[in-house]
């Protein structure tokens, strides 16, 4: 009897924990705005132009057009991007002030809430492909003038599609679970113990920039793992490292090549791809030098991972003979016969950390499918690689790519034909051609 009655008691406090927990991570009556705001649609003054030019640099630092504007959309923040998880296509909504398909009905409150906890305007839950676990980071003064700038946009009546997960994805209210398990109801605070500087890089990494969305593995339910910052695959690419750690993280880059390669999305060896050259091209290259500044001494703070160069893989083996003839004869052109590549054009493949990590995807992708670097104010041309997975069968690429990440100060372990295969399939590129026998 005693311990049934111990075991309902501890159900009964686990109830009420969760309840609190519960209550807190869903409270937004903490947010510094009064209920009864006006809507979006109501007119903007002149005074208001100030609030409206800081909110525009909030959105630049917080990407939010990447992913509220389809491909190759000309309208801007009117949504229909459909951002590819693992669990399926989540379609970005419309964020523009139409009164009928975008927020020109929404009050501030409204806004606050979907931004920062992850609650649409009827109190749905949002998918967190929306970064609200970093965005309630994002101070109460940032969160206004962004609400002044969304509401300066040009308005676009443009009704997305829904997003339509399969069971048990399509179930929102068990977002409530993920939330209990994954956000934290409370804003930025600053460590004492650190310089404002350092504690600016924090503000941005952890908020408005939400590189932990990229950069940090994640569960097999989405949610960040203690991993922060160590690297992630995103399917068709990996995200690399970007701490302190000198072997597949940035340790070894000075603050200001970290910041030049913010800014011009390239620096003495890494040109940036995939989705990081459009993160550089939509967000950081329009941050000030101060604050891509403060984001480097910030991310090289952190410890990293534990990993270490092991030794090369020996230049004598089959896959790497293969990969030494194919990389002279499709390779050396830009990459030059030494790896260094050309400054700013085609990336150093020499002693470049990025290569080391343990998952190969964005190397094997960029060269299956091709890519073309950051388009910057400072770098316009930026450089471009043509797709070679007409070209090369996946034995060709995998002895190429284990080649590469062991030459030139490089050391990481061997590329494999399966690996070439299933990132072939994923990302529907042809077979070579003629085909392989």
């Amino acid at each position: 009897m005693n311990k049934i009655k111990l075991a309902v008691g501890t159900l009964a406090i686990a109830a009420v924990v969760a309840g609190v927990l519960l209550y807190q991570n869903g409270n937004t009556r903490a947010d510094n705005v009064a209920d009864d705001q006006i809507l979006m649609k109501h007119p903007l003054t002149a005074d208001d132009a100030a609030a409206v030019e800081r909110g525009h640099y909030v959105a630049l630092a917080g990407d939010c057009v990447a992913c509220h504007t389809a491909p190759e959309s000309k309208q801007a923040y009117a949504g229909g991007y459909a951002i590819s998880t693992p669990f399926g296509g989540i379609f970005a909504s419309n964020i523009t002030p139409d009164a009928d398909t975008g927020i020109g009905n929404w009050t501030e409150r409204d806004f606050y809430r979907a931004v920062r906890h992850g609650k649409g305007k009827e109190g749905q839950n949002l998918y967190p492909a929306m970064p609200y676990n970093a965005y309630v980071n994002v101070s109460d003064e940032d969160m206004h003038d962004l609400w002044m700038y969304m509401r300066s946009v040009k308005p676009v009546n443009k009704k997305v599609t829904e997003t339509s997960l399969p069971f048990p994805y399509n179930i929102r209210l068990a977002m409530m679970g993920w939330n209990l398990l994954f956000f934290k109801n409370a804003p930025f605070a600053p460590d004492s113990t650190q310089s404002a500087q350092w504690n600016r890089g924090a503000y941005l990494v952890q908020g408005l920039e939400h590189c932990a969305a990229c950069h940090t593995p994640k569960n097999i339910i989405g949610g960040d793992t203690g991993e922060y910052l160590q690297g992630s695959n995103l399917g068709e690419w990996y995200a690399p490292e970007i701490t302190s750690n000198r072997y597949t993280g940035i340790g070894g880059w000075s603050d200001e090549q970290v910041v030049q390669y913010l800014k011009l999305g390239s620096n003495h060896v890494a040109v940036a791809s995939g989705p990081m050259a459009e993160a550089v091209t939509n967000s950081t290259q329009h941050l000030s030098d101060d604050d891509l500044k403060a984001i480097a001494v910030y991310i090289k703070s952190q410890p990293g991972s534990d990993r270490q160069k092991p030794a090369p893989l020996s230049a004598d083996s089959e896959q790497m003979r293969m990969g030494a003839n194919v990389y002279s004869a499709n390779c050396t052109a830009c990459h030059n016969s030494d790896g260094k590549g050309i400054p700013h054009l085609a990336a150093s493949l020499a002693d470049n950390p990025a290569l080391m990590a343990p998952d190969a995807s964005s190397l094997i992708t960029t060269v299956l499918q091709g890519g073309r670097g950051a388009v910057t104010h400072g770098n316009p041309t930026s450089g471009a690689m043509p797709p070679f997975a007409w070209k090369l069968s996946d034995r060709q690429v995998a002895a190429t790519m284990t080649y590469i990440r062991n030459s030139w100060g490089n050391a990481a372990p061997a590329v494999t034909e399966q690996d070439v295969a299933e990132k072939r399939a994923l990302l529907k590129q042809p077979e070579q051609f003629p085909a392989n026998p």
